[in-house]
């Protein structure tokens, strides 16, 4: 079973409805007990980095995920995987839950076409650069969706794939057991469906 896990924040049932398309068994979840007898986990996420730190403090759910992530695989999506690093610029400096080293800062500061917009919206090519058990139904250059303003950053060690968007913006990340990407699996059509279902595998 993978338990979503469910704080206030992310488009929880779409993404469940992906995870029955794919027959598994996916619950959202706030209850510990639950989420410690899943057998994965996916952090989902959408909104304000500090706001959703706030509201996922506030479950009391942080020791437990801690906890967890050491024993089984997590994969936070969007801004759940924004939350899986150490800190984040968005609207002043906020701690995350340092799965990740590094930093989520603004994507319009380091753009270098300043005619792209922010958010970046909409779909894009996946460039991996590290081959992973979460890309073995995937292809190099297979096209994902997104929706973000602020990305992952100074985290080479941990980036699996990037998506240009005039600068490598952070894609697919991975430390330990702890995935996560700032493109939405859900709604990545067949492409997104089988990074599921690889994730369901792992």
């Amino acid at each position: 079973m993978i338990a979503i896990i469910d704080y206030g924040v992310g488009n929880l049932f779409s993404l469940r409805s992906s995870l029955k398309t794919l027959g598994l068994d996916a619950q959202v979840t706030a209850d510990p007990a639950v989420i410690r007898a899943a057998d994965r986990l996916i952090l989902p996420g959408v909104g304000a980095f500090g706001d959703a730190m706030e509201k996922l403090t506030a479950t009391g759910l942080v020791p437990v995920i801690r906890q967890q992530a050491a024993e089984k695989p997590l994969l936070g999506i969007c801004l759940g995987m924004q939350l899986l690093f150490e800190k984040s610029y968005e609207y002043g400096e906020h701690s995350g839950l340092g799965f990740v080293p590094g930093e989520v800062c603004p994507l319009v500061e380091d753009l270098k076409d300043k005619t792209l917009k922010v958010p970046q919206i909409g779909w894009n090519a996946l460039h991996i650069l590290r081959d992973d058990p979460l890309f073995r139904y995937i292809r190099e250059g297979e096209y994902v969706y997104y929706v973000h303003s602020f990305y992952g950053k100074n985290c080479a060690a941990s980036t699996l794939a990037v998506s240009d968007y005039s600068i490598p913006v952070t894609g697919v990340v991975r430390a330990g057991r702890v995935y996560g990407t700032q493109f939405h699996p859900e709604k990545s059509g067949d492409t997104g469906l089988r990074i599921l279902k690889a994730f369901a595998e792992l």
